[in-house]
């Protein structure tokens, strides 16, 4: 009896250890053997990379090289800003090439800035290339959304938001920014001829616009909204570089775990207020023609083909909420910095707004925006030399060729990097650091000898940014506004500091003179 009693404890306790062992086993496996393949592998293609290190691989350097540069301002009010923001990236292009491999921890990461290689992977006409994975603080930011989701139901995702952000429904959103920008531009009334900081004047404005326009709401309606999300994108940015074990999150949550929890619940609970008012509003006639109306019409389909969830309809609200107005505003401050610094072009663009609409400061409209060459140069030179997203990340879903050379092992990440490629010299030219928005005279295309992946601000192939037409139809109303009021030069106050949080946007702030025409 005694024998069999011990076999019977043993049995547990053998498949306990044997548990142990598989975690280990597939813990040494991620940590060490297939750093060790995949570096063997792309070397005898003649790929190389930095020296990967247990667990961190190149996180740490990176993270101290970034803060480095971070600490201190640029030297000089230079465009130049590829070394500043990102020197490990900019480090390692000088010294391995365009395309070399690093590591995120023991995730290898591949850094592409070859525009042909780029074309085929955006494009990509055999859905090898996929979006990476939601995880951690980036998944409570923005959950499974349009911009993370894959398959089918990023099909039924896009085409909702592409119902709600097409041209027809764009001219309708027109006189709703406008009215944004006439209540910004009326308090600015009070900072004529002194010094106005004009980022978080251009964040409450685009918030207004994608609250007033997507939502039906207001700034303030939904203010709470925005101000949870961005408390849970500086938790994103903050620890994007911080390798932590697997599982530890769970076992032993710290400060920003916490936070981010409380922060994500808070968020999908304002969002459901939103919900609940449209669901009573139904009664009355409709859920609503803006995009929240679509979204909560779409959870009552009856066809599970075009039927979305309650948790999808929240992700794709916390997707508009956060892009609806990150890319904007940094597009309006570094338009605004350009301008302020070089008010030669700030005097064509108004001379262009002057003659098209006259002095006598009539609003924009739909036709007129689409009429403005002279600012469209202007914006598209800006998004160039300050890309609102400097990389976009892939991940392979199974070995396949890239190109005529390069043969891809599955599940390696892929960084596209949007900064290198729109600030490569070989592709712009040796003035690629100087703002000349003539580049774009004769359009995109002559601007970059048909190589259409040199310039992706909005990213390009089938995943290319359904909101960009939204945003430069924005930017376009309030830059013609703004010009048509006022002239502005740089404060001596501005302190030349790019950064990235989520968006590239200046550390300190925009700070200009503002002097009323």
């Amino acid at each position: 009896m005694g024998i069999i009693k011990v076999e019977f404890l043993l049995v547990p306790v053998c498949v306990f250890l044997l548990y142990i062992l598989l975690i280990l086993i597939k813990f040494i496996h991620k940590v060490w053997w297939n750093p060790i393949y995949i570096t063997k592998f792309l070397a005898s293609q003649g790929i190389n990379g930095p020296q990967y290190k247990l667990l961190h691989g190149n996180a740490k350097e990176i993270l101290k090289m970034a803060n480095e540069s971070k600490s201190k301002p640029m030297e000089e009010l230079s465009h130049q800003i590829f070394p500043y923001l990102q020197p490990f990236r900019y480090a390692c292009i000088k010294t391995y090439g365009k395309i070399h491999l690093s590591w995120i921890g023991p995730r290898p990461q591949l850094f592409i800035s070859e525009v042909e290689l780029i074309k085929e992977i955006m494009n990509d006409k055999d859905g090898v290339y996929l979006k990476t994975k939601s995880e951690g603080y980036f998944k409570k930011l923005l959950g499974d959304g349009l911009v993370s989701a894959q398959g089918n139901k990023w099909i039924k995702q896009r085409k909702l938001a592409n119902h709600a952000f097409h041209a027809e429904s764009l001219k309708g959103m027109v006189p709703s920014m406008i009215a944004a920008v006439e209540t910004m531009v009326e308090i600015w009334k009070m900072y004529e001829g002194k010094e106005i900081e004009v980022f978080e004047e251009f964040r409450i404005l685009t918030s207004e616009v994608i609250s007033r326009t997507a939502f039906g709401s207001s700034y303030a309606e939904g203010k709470n909204i925005f101000e949870m999300m961005m408390k849970l994108g500086s938790i994103v940015s903050a620890s994007f570089l911080k390798i932590r074990l697997p599982g530890i999150r769970k076992l032993m949550p710290n400060q920003d775990d916490i936070v981010s929890d409380r922060l994500e619940q808070e968020i999908r609970k304002s969002i459901l207020g939103l919900v609940q008012k449209r669901e009573e509003a139904k009664r009355n006639g409709g859920y609503g023609s803006d995009y929240l109306g679509i979204l909560v019409k779409a959870t009552h389909e009856a066809d599970e083909k075009k039927r979305i969830s309650v948790d999808d309809m929240i992700d794709e609200c916390k997707t508009i909420y956060l892009a609806g107005h990150e890319t904007t505003t940094t597009l309006l401050t570094w338009t605004c910095l350009l301008l302020a610094i070089n008010t030669e072009w700030q005097d064509k663009a108004r001379r262009e707004v002057f003659d098209l609409l006259g002095e006598n400061n009539p609003a924009p409209d739909d036709n007129s925006i689409g009429k403005l060459k002279i600012l469209s140069m202007i914006i598209n030179e800006t998004l160039r030399l300050y890309p609102p997203v400097v990389a976009v990340v892939r991940r392979v879903a199974r070995e396949v060729k890239v190109g005529d050379r390069i043969v891809l092992p599955a599940n390696i990440e892929l960084s596209i990097s949007t900064i290198a490629v729109q600030h490569d010299p070989e592709i712009w030219g040796e003035d690629v650091h100087l703002f000349k928005p003539e580049r774009f005279a004769e359009g995109i295309a002559k601007a970059t000898n048909n190589n259409t992946a040199a310039f992706l601000p909005f990213g390009l192939g089938p995943r290319v940014c359904v909101g960009s037409n939204f945003a430069i139809t924005e930017a376009k109303i309030a830059l013609v506004m703004i010009l048509q009021r006022y002239h502005f030069t740089l404060s001596p106050a501005y302190v030349h500091s790019p950064t990235q949080r989520i968006t590239t946007r200046p550390q300190h702030g925009l700070q200009i003179m503002l002097h009323a025409l």
